[in-house]
């Protein structure tokens, strides 16, 4: 009998450590409540002194409205979460002309969001996948 209790505390234990790294937080209130500024971009580390212009970003807001910047021009989309399924819509952009590592940026960076499947969120970082692949990972914007 003391077999069966010591596997069935294994189990319990087992579940619950599996358990999301969420801590019982909503994923959206933690997209809706930062500007989430791109860290890095397929697998690499983003140097902001090859950038010109803006640090990508994304701001996720009410009513499922997506806002950001690819580096070089702004969009205005939506986005739809269902659990850790995301799916992302830049929608409207800006069509200003972008030069030189600003339009492979905002290349590289518009096609990874096409990619977007799931995430991983917390307070302090946000990582946008494909299944288990790493697309994209973006820290809250210092205030």
């Amino acid at each position: 009998m003391k077999k069966y209790s010591s596997i069935l505390m294994l189990v319990v234990f087992l579940s619950f450590s599996s358990c999301s790294s969420l801590g019982g937080l909503n994923p959206l209130s933690l997209l809706t409540g930062n500007n989430w500024v791109l860290n890095s971009l397929m697998g690499n580390a983003l140097d902001p002194s090859k950038l010109l212009g803006k640090i990508p970003s994304l701001s996720f807001l009410d009513g499922g409205k997506l806002a950001g910047n690819t580096g070089c021009n702004n969009f205005n989309g939506k986005f739809a979460l269902d659990g850790k399924n995301l799916s992302l819509d830049p929608g409207a952009m800006t069509k200003m002309a972008c030069a030189g590592d600003a339009g492979k940026m905002e290349t590289d960076f518009l096609g990874a969001l096409a990619q977007v499947k799931n995430l991983k969120v917390g307070k302090d970082k946000l990582t946008l996948m494909d299944g288990a692949k790493e697309l994209m990972s973006f820290i809250p914007q210092a205030k």
